[in-house]
């Protein structure tokens, strides 16, 4: 492996259920009495896929470029565990499309800490020769770790799927961010993937999950803010809106 370059990160502290959570600026959430990474939406070859399924070339480097990241931040924070909250892969076959280099990132890295593999709905069966734990879930400190968030869960969760984003403004310019979405009983990963986009924290979507408002903690290249309260939405935003699709 590379020598990484050790990420002097600000974060923000974050406290859900027994977790005390550092929301860190790679858009990973860290547990450090548990000594556990957290990470979702890492979609995987999601350029080679847009490239064999739309013919819209994107440059093939996204999976060892978002890698490259995780292992920063895994050198930065030596953790026991990483759980990834699903979406590992953009699809099925990812994992068979992966660059000779960026395969060997991956297992480099599942050799050096303990993986949990999260199902998520562009991965729900993950390759068999992939080290580390396939889970459909996972509960730690009573704190439900899963890919979809639920509206109707009772408790602690957190959860990615949506790949949170939000607008700002700052010497005069307009810029969106991917962010984390959070209150006290849930918290929303931003995408880790290098081309997996966002969801702006306005859309309707987020409104059934923070009945009562929520914050988005905006990522930065070295620091995490927290920019933006969003408050509750009334119910008559939600009607006859599809579900949103998530890249």
């Amino acid at each position: 492996m590379p020598n990484l370059p050790t990420i002097a990160a600000r974060s923000c502290s974050l406290a859900l259920g027994a977790l005390n959570l550092e929301l860190r600026p790679s858009g990973a959430a860290y547990a450090l009495d548990q000594s556990l990474l957290i990470v979702a939406d890492l979609h995987l070859e999601k350029g080679s896929h847009y490239a064999a399924r739309t013919g819209q070339f994107l440059p093939p480097f996204d999976s060892l470029a978002t890698l490259d990241r995780l292992a920063a931040e895994i050198a930065a924070l030596q953790p026991r565990r990483i759980v990834v909250a699903g979406d590992a892969f953009h699809d099925g076959e990812g994992f068979a499309r992966l660059p000779e280099a960026a395969r060997a990132r991956l297992l480099a890295l599942t050799r050096q800490s303990a993986f949990t593999w999260i199902a998520g709905n562009h991965d729900p069966l993950l390759p068999a020769d992939l080290h580390g734990a396939a889970a459909e879930e996972m509960v730690l400190e009573g704190v439900t770790l899963t890919h979809a968030p639920r509206a109707a869960f009772v408790g602690a969760e957190i959860a990615g799927h949506l790949h949170p984003a939000v607008a700002v403004s700052a010497y005069g310019r307009r810029v969106r961010r991917r962010c984390f979405a959070a209150d006290d009983k849930r918290l929303i990963l931003p995408a880790f993937g290098a081309y997996a986009g966002g969801l702006d924290v306005e859309d309707p979507a987020f409104a059934p999950l923070f009945p009562t408002g929520f914050t988005a903690f905006a990522l930065g290249a070295r620091s995490v803010q927290p920019v933006r309260r969003i408050g509750p939405r009334p119910l008559r935003a939600l009607q006859s809106r599809q579900p949103p699709r998530t890249e």
